[in-house]
Protein backbone atom coordinates (compact mmCIF):
# COMPACT_ATOMS: atom_id res chain seq x y z
CA UNK A 1 0.00 0.00 0.00
CA UNK A 2 1.03 3.45 -0.41
CA UNK A 3 0.95 5.75 2.05
CA UNK A 4 -0.01 9.96 2.67
CA UNK A 5 2.16 10.41 5.53
CA UNK A 6 4.64 8.68 8.05
CA UNK A 7 5.23 9.44 11.49
CA UNK A 8 8.39 8.19 13.66
CA UNK A 9 8.85 7.88 16.76
CA UNK A 10 10.07 5.36 19.77
CA UNK A 11 8.29 3.31 22.59
CA UNK A 12 9.02 4.59 26.39
CA UNK A 13 9.44 3.00 29.21
CA UNK A 14 6.25 3.41 30.81
CA UNK A 15 4.20 2.56 27.59
CA UNK A 16 4.97 -1.17 28.74
CA UNK A 17 2.98 -3.55 30.89
CA UNK A 18 4.56 -6.58 33.24
CA UNK A 19 5.18 -8.53 30.05
CA UNK A 20 7.60 -5.75 28.70
CA UNK A 21 5.16 -5.10 25.43
CA UNK A 22 3.44 -1.74 24.87
CA UNK A 23 -0.20 -1.69 26.24
CA UNK A 24 -2.75 -1.84 23.76
CA UNK A 25 -4.18 1.06 24.93
CA UNK A 26 -1.03 3.01 23.99
CA UNK A 27 -1.60 1.87 19.78
CA UNK A 28 -4.34 4.31 19.88
CA UNK A 29 -2.36 6.87 21.28
CA UNK A 30 -0.05 6.60 18.48
CA UNK A 31 -2.41 6.17 15.66
CA UNK A 32 -3.84 9.27 17.01
CA UNK A 33 -0.90 11.49 17.89
CA UNK A 34 0.28 10.41 14.11
CA UNK A 35 -3.23 11.61 12.62
CA UNK A 36 -2.86 15.03 14.25
CA UNK A 37 0.96 15.11 12.87
CA UNK A 38 -0.63 14.33 9.85
CA UNK A 39 -3.12 17.37 9.33
CA UNK A 40 -0.48 19.64 10.88
CA UNK A 41 1.83 18.70 8.31
CA UNK A 42 -1.56 19.85 6.07
CA UNK A 43 -1.85 23.03 7.47
CA UNK A 44 -5.36 21.97 9.59
CA UNK A 45 -5.18 22.42 12.71
CA UNK A 46 -8.10 21.02 15.28
CA UNK A 47 -7.61 23.58 17.69
CA UNK A 48 -8.34 26.37 14.99
CA UNK A 49 -11.24 23.92 13.24
CA UNK A 50 -12.70 23.97 17.29
CA UNK A 51 -12.78 27.70 17.21
CA UNK A 52 -15.08 27.69 13.63
CA UNK A 53 -16.93 25.37 15.04
CA UNK A 54 -15.45 22.41 13.56
CA UNK A 55 -14.96 19.28 15.39
CA UNK A 56 -13.75 15.94 14.23
CA UNK A 57 -14.51 13.01 16.14
CA UNK A 58 -13.38 9.33 16.24
CA UNK A 59 -16.80 7.39 15.40
CA UNK A 60 -15.16 4.04 15.73
CA UNK A 61 -11.97 2.32 15.58
CA UNK A 62 -10.70 -1.54 14.63
CA UNK A 63 -7.01 -2.49 15.58
CA UNK A 64 -5.80 -5.73 14.73
CA UNK A 65 -2.26 -6.29 16.93
CA UNK A 66 -0.35 -8.37 14.68
CA UNK A 67 3.86 -7.98 16.55
CA UNK A 68 4.24 -6.55 19.77
CA UNK A 69 6.54 -3.21 20.09
CA UNK A 70 8.48 -2.95 23.66
CA UNK A 71 10.53 -0.58 25.44
CA UNK A 72 12.33 1.43 23.21
CA UNK A 73 11.58 -0.24 20.22
CA UNK A 74 11.58 2.68 17.22
CA UNK A 75 8.17 2.61 15.20
CA UNK A 76 6.57 4.64 12.12
CA UNK A 77 2.71 4.55 11.69
CA UNK A 78 1.90 5.45 8.32
CA UNK A 79 -1.32 6.64 7.30
CA UNK A 80 -3.70 6.49 4.50
CA UNK A 81 -7.45 8.39 4.31
CA UNK A 82 -10.41 8.17 2.02
CA UNK A 83 -13.36 10.07 2.32
CA UNK A 84 -16.74 7.88 2.41
CA UNK A 85 -19.73 9.75 2.39
CA UNK A 86 -19.33 12.06 5.93
CA UNK A 87 -16.66 9.50 6.98
CA UNK A 88 -13.06 10.07 6.93
CA UNK A 89 -11.12 6.74 7.05
CA UNK A 90 -7.98 6.78 8.35
CA UNK A 91 -5.85 3.47 7.53
CA UNK A 92 -2.53 3.21 9.46
CA UNK A 93 -0.34 1.18 9.77
CA UNK A 94 2.37 0.60 12.49
CA UNK A 95 5.76 -0.61 11.26
CA UNK A 96 8.57 -1.54 13.83
CA UNK A 97 12.05 -0.08 12.42
CA UNK A 98 14.24 -0.77 11.22
CA UNK A 99 13.12 -4.41 10.22
CA UNK A 100 9.61 -3.11 9.14
CA UNK A 101 8.06 -5.64 10.77
CA UNK A 102 3.91 -5.02 10.75
CA UNK A 103 2.86 -4.73 14.31
CA UNK A 104 -0.41 -2.99 13.98
CA UNK A 105 -3.27 -2.53 11.48
CA UNK A 106 -6.06 0.33 12.37
CA UNK A 107 -9.07 1.23 10.38
CA UNK A 108 -10.10 4.58 12.42
CA UNK A 109 -13.40 6.14 11.01
CA UNK A 110 -13.94 9.91 11.79
CA UNK A 111 -16.85 12.43 11.17
CA UNK A 112 -17.01 15.93 11.62
CA UNK A 113 -19.64 17.90 14.00
CA UNK A 114 -20.61 21.48 12.91
CA UNK A 115 -21.77 23.53 15.32
CA UNK A 116 -22.22 20.57 17.62
CA UNK A 117 -24.35 18.81 14.73
CA UNK A 118 -22.94 15.94 12.10
CA UNK A 119 -22.18 17.69 9.17
CA UNK A 120 -20.07 17.59 5.91
CA UNK A 121 -17.22 19.75 5.35
CA UNK A 122 -14.35 19.28 2.79
CA UNK A 123 -11.78 20.95 5.18
CA UNK A 124 -10.22 17.59 5.79
CA UNK A 125 -10.17 16.85 1.97
CA UNK A 126 -7.04 19.38 2.01
CA UNK A 127 -4.76 16.79 3.26
CA UNK A 128 -5.73 14.30 0.67
CA UNK A 129 -5.91 17.00 -2.69
CA UNK A 130 -1.90 17.45 -1.26
CA UNK A 131 -0.92 14.28 -1.45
Amino acid sequence: MEYLFEHRDKVRDYECDLQGIVNNANYQHYTEHARHEFLLANGISFAELHKQGIDCVVAKIEMRFKVPLRSRDEYAVRINMVKEGLRYIFLQDIYRLPDNTLCLKAKVEAVCLINGKLGDTDILMKALCKN
